[in-house]
């Protein structure tokens, strides 16, 4: 059976909102095209955490808040990685890479959620990790897959997603650093490690 996402109500276990006080809070932060991607991510999520037994309520919270500090200006993400004396490296990377680790930190912070689980599954939903629960897999997969995605190799994932969740984080790892090595650009250490662990010893 298939959930129909607007029918989820949350248990209030981890996060004080409902769903819909919880869309509110995310939309307030980001634009509309950006949010139309999050509810596809939601979409994918639930369906993911369905498929392999992950709870569908934190599947939802993680893909509405995964993108929670995206569109923060950048002046406002130096100054928090300074203040808060954090990796200072994530400088020379951008927003593609310090929003996942900068919106968990606001997630927390913000909307009061501070489940570790759907915080790392925020923190790694871009560059992923060595270590990945069920969950962070989810995210990271559901990202790359929503509905509005449309690029080469995302029916592949969507393929592999539907039987093998490891395959899929595998493939999509192996298509980022493709993706990232034909536009010569700077490729984050921790893309690196993923894809050694997830693609060259899986």
């Amino acid at each position: 059976m298939t959930t129909n996402i607007n029918q989820i109500v949350y248990s209030k276990k981890y996060v004080s909102l409902t769903r819909n006080e919880l869309i509110e809070a995310v939309q307030s932060q980001i634009s509309s095209k950006r949010f139309q991607h999050v509810l596809g991510v939601e979409q994918a999520a639930v369906q993911l955490a369905e498929r392999y037994g992950v709870s569908i309520e934190k599947a939802s919270i993680a893909a509405l808040t995964h993108d929670y500090a995206k569109e923060r200006s950048d002046k406002e993400m130096r100054e928090l990685i300074s203040h808060e004396k954090l990796d200072l490296e994530w400088l020379d990377y951008g927003s593609n890479i310090w929003h996942g680790p900068l919106g968990a930190l606001l997630v927390e912070r913000e909307l009061g959620i501070s489940n570790l689980d759907i915080l790392n599954a925020i923190k790694h939903h871009t560059v992923g990790a060595e270590k990945m629960s069920l969950l962070e897999q989810v995210i990271y997969v559901a990202d790359y897959i929503e509905p509005g995605r449309d690029f080469p190799g995302v029916e592949q994932v969507r393929t592999l997603a539907a039987d093998d969740l490891q395959a899929a984080v595998g493939y999509e790892t192996k298509q980022t650093l493709y993706y990232l090595i034909e536009k010569n650009r700077r490729i984050y250490p921790k893309t690196i490690a993923t894809y050694n662990k997830w693609v060259a010893n899986p």
